[in-house]
């Protein structure tokens, strides 16, 4: 069997994007979602453009770590040969998950961070690995106490420019300790999908006047098809270009604090 390339979020608007882009060059493509009959829509539309694809469905729901670990349990050694972390929300208000975890922080970075830490012994030889990231993460700070943030410290886009900065430390982190594997990150820029709807009375006006200038979906999820493609890592990969990791994020001493302080979190140890 050839490995697939493991997609989170695969029924949403990028993650579509990325499975036909991915099936339409022959990859085999398996498609972790938490709607598997929302995903198998998807799937059936990629089909109908790309008869060819090859196409798997498997239930993930990254805001519970029970989740995580079924769906990782299931997969066998040497079946995943790329893994694309790119399912994210921006949750609409605080609020915890049945792991204690605030909801963005959740799915965009605990469930990533124990998908990947468990299928290390499972990816294929050089596998690589992408993150999605966002360009929200160079306003904001973090430090370990942020990973759990309490009602006070919540608000939709600086907690989820949270989430997203701490995903891209466990990034740099993955890359000085796994180096066999090709780690990268990819900034898609402002996407117009729902996951920018954030429950506001202005969001229809946001569809008229800010959405139609946001950036569709398939060039959206092109930084991240790049570095799908990368052998080498870590690189910050965004529009047409990939560059180092920008200065402002560099802190080796905070990535291995981070990954500690995660690691306690979620109960798994190096």
């Amino acid at each position: 069997m050839t490995p697939y390339v493991l997609i989170t979020g695969a029924s949403g608007a990028m993650g579509a994007a990325a499975t036909e882009a991915l099936a339409a060059a022959g990859q085999p493509v398996l498609m972790a979602v938490r709607n598997p009959e929302k995903a198998e829509a998807v799937r059936s539309g990629i089909l109908s453009r790309v008869p060819q694809a090859d196409l798997a469905i498997a239930e993930l729901d990254l805001a519970s770590l029970a989740s995580v670990r079924r769906f990782a349990a299931a997969l066998e050694p040497g079946s995943v040969a790329a893994l694309f972390n790119n399912a994210g929300v921006i949750a609409k208000k605080y609020a915890l998950t049945e792991d204690g975890f605030e909801q963005s922080f959740a799915v965009n970075y605990f469930g990533p961070w124990l998908l990947t830490r468990l299928l290390l012994p499972k990816l294929a030889s050089g596998a690589r690995i992408v993150n999605m990231v966002s360009l929200t993460c160079k306003l904001v700070d973090l430090d370990v106490a942020g990973l759990q943030p309490g009602p006070d410290d919540f608000s939709q886009l600086g907690t989820y420019a949270r989430s997203k900065r701490a995903l891209l430390s466990f990034s740099q982190e993955l890359a000085r300790r796994y180096p066999e594997f090709a780690v990268n990150v990819a900034d898609p820029g402002i996407v117009a999908s729902n996951m920018i709807d954030l429950g506001h009375w202005y969001d229809p006006l946001a569809d008229v006047l800010f959405k139609p200038f946001c950036r569709r979906p398939e060039k959206g999820v092109r930084p991240a098809l790049r570095a799908l493609e990368a052998g080498d890592g870590p690189r910050y990969y965004v529009g047409r270009k990939n560059r180092e990791i920008p200065r402002c994020f560099l802190d080796a001493s905070f990535d291995a604090r981070l990954w500690e302080a995660t690691e306690t979190l979620t109960g798994v140890s190096s």
